[in-house]
């Protein structure tokens, strides 16, 4: 099986950064895809960045310019490197991804990490 561990959340003051890891253990080869989620109070859990196997990015409007979202292949890890941190930021963040399990990369496996809590003072 698989497990997506995320881990670097915590208390930060506005304008501060953090970094999240989300990484994949278990049956692994390679990383298909993986994206970032966050889930704020009382809010609808919704997209903040993805990335893909060759490294294409894509982020929601409202974290462009201040979270970047990079891979390290070797240790089956995907960051989220978030800085000018906002109270708005304030969110439990997950990360969900496909995996793939064998080298002949047919066989994938799809899932969530537990989260990690992210708050923002101001």
């Amino acid at each position: 099986q698989v497990q997506l561990v995320e881990s670097g959340g915590g208390l930060v003051q506005a304008g501060g950064s953090l970094i999240l890891s989300c990484a994949a253990s278990g049956r692994v080869f390679s990383i298909k895809y993986m994206d970032w989620y966050r889930q704020g109070p009382g809010k609808q859990r919704e997209l903040v960045a993805g990335i893909t196997r060759s490294g294409s990015t894509t982020y929601a409007d409202s974290v462009k310019g201040r979270f970047t979202i990079s891979r390290d292949n070797a240790k089956n890890t995907v960051y989220l490197q978030m800085n000018s941190l906002k109270s708005e930021d304030t969110a439990v963040y997950y990360c969900n991804g496909e995996i793939f399990t064998g080298s002949d990369l047919e066989e994938t496996w799809n899932g969530w990490g537990q989260g990690t809590q992210v708050t923002v003072s101001s």
